[in-house]
């Protein structure tokens, strides 16, 4: 039920009924917070350095991308904050102009879906 409520949102928001999308909900214990693995394949090629900063530049968003040092968005630290928070980011190989991203927000504050939408369409319109 879930899933098909992503999937529906996503193409109404984008006015599309053409979209491609899968949606995988999984319900596990976490406070006060939702959490996104988002895969996009885009339009065209993009420069990962450049969409980073588009993020980091980006009005409600915080930027936690660095692995190596164990930076990343985590729901505990989410909860009670208007932000959302996006980390994770890179290519997928696996589709051509594919995007990985995790993403990370307090669902009681920000809601549940709406801010991932809002997230892709910011990197589609770019």
């Amino acid at each position: 039920k879930e899933e098909q409520k992503m999937i529906d949102e996503t193409k109404k928001i984008f006015h599309d009924d053409t979209i491609a999308i899968t949606a995988t909900t999984v319900r596990v214990p976490v406070f006060g917070a939702h959490s996104e693995s988002i895969n996009l394949e885009l339009e065209k090629e993009y420069d990962l350095a450049a969409l980073k900063e588009l993020l980091s530049n980006s009005p409600s968003l915080v930027l936690q991308d660095n692995v190596s040092e164990n930076i990343y968005p985590l729901a505990v630290n989410s909860v009670g904050k208007d932000e959302v928070f996006v980390g994770r980011i890179r290519r997928d190989f696996s589709i051509k102009n594919g995007l990985n991203l995790w993403v990370v927000s307090d669902n009681v504050r920000k809601g549940a879906a709406t801010n991932a939408i809002q997230i892709a369409k910011v990197l589609l319109e770019d």
